[in-house]
């Protein structure tokens, strides 16, 4: 039975439930998973599994080993050290970091003997991915990872000598496969491997059109996602504003939890806007559905991103999207037919579009043709019904759901997911590893 090792920073978490979804798939197929985790998990995520194996805090007898094989096998990660020290664009605390995360990576391997792995998956190329790296070398394994979106995009610390060593690279969106290629030429491009994520479909059906909205009803918008910068809820805040000072009648609730969440009641307060927005902090599974279900547009203002899965689960359930057409999102949301796209960082855009879909909302005639051509609706007659506008947003919601059955569904997505793994991951033959054994037996 193949024994793979499972590393992620922080193992199980509630915001990543694809990394225990593929943990499941290769259980299910009868490999044998070895979790592990950087940093000990949230307590109330470890009602979802504890992990095997976690680095921090340390063991001061396993670390002893550890700073053993470091100097033993030092060889072996010498010019992944040179690296670390001396080459590329990193500054002197991230070399530093870089180092002490070395080191773990030499602890890491001394857990990891003990388990009798094979291989090494990491998911996302933070430091964890070092970290398996260097155990993955002082082991004499190979090692994976997976890349998603600000892991890749924005924070790119020695991606290009983790890419280089790594087996396989697993990664969300076709956007990402191209950037990787373009801005890592070196790398051979059968490495790179388009892997996507996926939600799990209802089995209710397409779901009906929901009931039409009265002029003087209120639009209701709903964001979803940790409160952290990278997913700029201040700036769905400044628009709530610019909103409310243009008399749209409108209800925003924001679904999430995390460092921003000061910053925003702060901003929420300043711009008078306690009557028309709610941070709702962590919302479970079935109070999500309920926002969901009565929500009319689902909104999205992050500034990088994979292809997020909020979308995945809002347009499963036949809802309006909105977000901006960033890295892999338009490989989900195509614009005017399966969701709506603003220009990233463009509040005018954002504005136009949320204030568009009301009006198709309410059945109410749209302000100019002009728009529809910049929404691509250009099929749509020059004059249009107000029956046309709910036929062409019913079609949406239609062509939405259809999108991720057919192309994001979980069920299917992980399967794909596990072909590929076991297709592409053999670990070396025990004659080729002679010091795998043999070294850490002797500490």
């Amino acid at each position: 039975m193949l024994t793979v090792a499972y590393l992620a920073n922080q193992f199980p978490a509630a915001v990543e439930p694809y990394v225990m979804e593929e943990i499941e798939e290769l259980r299910r197929l009868g490999i044998r998973v070895v979790t592990g985790t950087v940093t000990r998990a949230n307590r109330e995520d470890e009602i979802r599994g504890i992990p095997d194996v976690v680095l921090r805090p340390v063991q001061g007898l396993v670390l002893a080993r550890a700073v053993w094989l470091y100097i033993r096998r030092w060889n072996q990660i010498a010019d992944l050290l040179a690296r670390a020290l001396f080459h590329g664009q990193e500054g002197p605390i991230r070399r530093a970091k870089t180092l002490l995360h070395t080191l773990l990576g030499a602890y890491y391997a001394v857990r990891l003997e003990e388990q009798g792995v094979e291989h090494i998956h990491v998911h996302h190329g933070f430091s964890a991915s070092w970290i398996a790296m260097v155990a993955a070398r002082l082991l004499d394994l190979n090692f994976s990872m997976t890349l998603h979106g600000s892991d890749l995009l924005l924070h790119r610390a020695y991606l290009d000598v983790k890419l280089r060593n790594c087996a396989l690279c697993l990664t969300v969106s076709e956007y990402n496969r191209r950037f990787i290629a373009a801005h890592n030429p070196e790398i051979e491009p059968a490495k790179v491997v388009v892997s996507r994520l996926g939600v799990e479909i209802p089995e209710d059906g397409i779901p009906s059109s929901p009931a039409q909205r009265s002029k003087a009803e209120a639009i209701r918008l709903l964001a979803v996602g940790r409160l952290h910068g990278v997913k700029d809820h201040a700036f769905l805040v400044r628009a709530c504003a610019h909103m409310q000072a243009q008399d749209l009648d409108f209800r925003c609730e924001i679904a999430g939890e995390g460092p921003e969440r000061r910053r925003l009641e702060s901003l929420i307060h300043k711009l008078g806007l306690e009557k028309r927005v709610s941070l709702l902090g962590h919302v479970p599974p079935e109070p999500m559905d309920s926002l969901y279900r009565r929500a009319d547009l689902v909104v999205l203002t992050s500034r990088s991103e994979g292809i997020p899965l909020v979308l995945m689960e809002a347009m499963v359930r036949g809802k309006l999207v909105l977000a901006p057409a960033i890295t892999g999102i338009p490989e989900l949301v195509i614009a005017g037919k399966t969701g709506f796209l603003y220009q990233p960082g463009s509040m005018k855009d954002f504005l136009e579009k949320v204030l568009e879909i009301s009006c198709l909302l309410r059945r109410v005639p749209l302000l100019a043709q002009e728009r529809h051509e910049r929404w691509g609706l250009n099929d749509l007659p020059s004059r249009p019904s107000p029956n046309d506008h709910s036929h062409r947003l019913d079609w949406v919601r239609h062509a939405a759901r259809v999108q991720v059955c057919h192309n994001f569904n979980r069920k299917n997505n992980l399967q794909s997911f596990a072909d590929v793994f076991l297709g592409r991951v053999s670990p070396p033959p025990a004659k080729d590893r002679p010091h795998a054994s043999s070294v850490l037996q002797q500490i």
